[in-house]
């Protein structure tokens, strides 16, 4: 990260000078009306705006809450403990230079104190400022649809995405041209910021094989990062054996983290992958439908038709038939 950035964010606020001052704590009614702690986006986003940027606070612990919007948290320099609660059961994560957090709107969490070298950003975020970037992956795909769930809270019960991004530096230069936009405040500056955030996202799943740093698999999404990358990459003929002997991880601890977090299988997956493709070349390509099927991996045509029909409500032919209207109306 650039030095003025740095410079910027280690200078002490307001807020911070108080707590050294009393050695007090966070002042909830900074962030809230409520008794229940849950940060409030009014309290911390201008009238009219969906993203906003602001300087974690330092020097005391963060106490439990929630937000009613959602947080990218991206730890420029230093470290910080994120206790997250999930179904009665809390989880540490400690982010450092250059990772990333995603929390959702039902996630609740706390941060334990932190140093004044420790310095992390806070992207405050609404929901709805979510369509254009997402419209950026170009088409269906299993990771998108994971990055979907964890924004949405569907995935499993974590209700946050852990992102080991340090290293990554397309992604680095993405998130410090959104702080130093954010910073600028210039007029039209939300294109510029939907447009980051989209490339943001399509950078994670292009990169998302190189999430496990050193090619260690140490936590549940490093594995579904992974997992999921190699679905894209193989999924005409991939297996869930081969991918446990590329990850050094057994098949029912694949499996049992998959389910976990995208509610469904490495089958399931990679099927659903099988038939978002078929979609796509049969709404962009003149292939005929056995040509697809065999491309995508099918060998037994009366199992597509049937897997097709599930999932869109329709044969292939109709499929074709009814995205070609759409296109020329």
């Amino acid at each position: 990260m650039r030095p003025e950035l740095l410079e910027f964010l280690q200078k002490i606020t307001p807020e911070e000078q108080a707590i050294l001052d009393s050695g007090g704590s966070i002042r909830q009614e900074l962030y809230t009306s409520q008794a229940a702690f849950v940060v409030d986006s009014r309290r911390l986003l201008e009238k009219g705006r969906l993203i906003e940027l602001r300087p974690h606070t330092r020097f005391a612990r963060f106490p439990q809450h929630r937000h009613n919007y959602v947080e990218m948290v991206y730890q420029c320099a230093g470290s910080a403990s994120h206790i997250i609660d999930h179904a009665g059961r809390q989880e540490t994560i400690t982010l450092r230079a250059g990772d990333l957090l995603f929390l959702n709107q039902n996630v609740s969490h706390e941060i334990l104190p932190t140093g004044a070298e420790d310095l992390a950003v806070n992207f405050i975020i609404l929901p709805q400022f979510f369509s254009r970037p997402i419209s950026m992956i170009e088409r269906e795909n299993v990771l998108r649809d994971f990055l979907l769930a964890s924004l949405s809270g569907a995935v499993g019960t974590t209700g946050c995405l852990y992102v080991r991004a340090q290293g990554l530096v397309p992604v680095e230069n993405l998130l410090e041209s959104m702080i130093w936009t954010l910073l600028d405040r210039r007029a039209g500056s939300n294109t510029v910021l939907e447009t980051s955030l989209g490339l943001l996202f399509m950078n994670l799943s292009m990169y998302a094989g190189a999430i496990c740093q050193s090619g260690e698999v140490d936590s549940g999404q490093d594995l579904v990062f992974a997992a999921l990358k190699y679905i894209e990459d193989r999924y005409p003929d991939g297996s869930l054996a081969e991918l446990s002997r590329q990850l050094g991880q057994a098949e029912y601890t694949l499996s049992r983290v998959l389910k976990k977090y995208t509610g469904s299988n490495f089958k399931e997956l990679l099927q659903q992958r099988r038939l978002q493709q078929a979609a796509y070349l049969l709404a962009h390509t003149p292939l005929p439908v056995d040509t697809i099927m065999a491309y995508i991996g099918y060998d037994n045509s009366s199992y597509f038709y049937r897997r097709f029909r599930l999932r869109y409500g329709c044969s292939p032919k109709e499929y074709r038939a009814r995205e070609s209207a759409a296109l020329n109306t």
